[in-house]
C-alpha cells in the first residue's frame, strides 16, 4: 500500500468518524430535547394528579356528610 494510499484511507476514516460524531451530536440533541419535554409532561400530570386527588378527597368528604345527614334523618323519623 502505497502513501497516497494510506493518506487516502486515513482521510475517509477521518471523514467516516466526522460523519458519526456528528450523528451522535443531532442524537444528543434530539433526546435533550425529548427528555425536557417528557419533564415537562410528568410535571403537568403530577400537578394534575394532586389536583384530583384533592377533589376527590373533597367529594369523599361531601359524600360522608350526607351519608351522616341520610342517617340522622332516618334515626329522627
Amino acid at each position: 500500500m502505497s502513501k497516497n494510499e494510506k493518506t487516502g484511507l486515513q482521510e475517509q476514516d477521518l471523514r467516516a468518524l466526522e460523519v458519526r460524531v456528528e450523528e451522535l451530536i443531532r442524537a444528543c440533541t434530539h433526546l435533550k430535547d425529548e427528555n425536557k419535554t417528557l419533564r415537562a409532561r410528568e410535571h403537568e400530570l403530577l400537578s394534575e394528579r394532586d389536583r384530583l386527588a384533592t377533589k376527590n378527597e373533597q367529594a369523599k368528604g361531601r359524600v360522608e356528610d350526607m351519608i351522616a345527614r341520610l342517617k340522622r334523618l332516618e334515626d329522627e323519623a
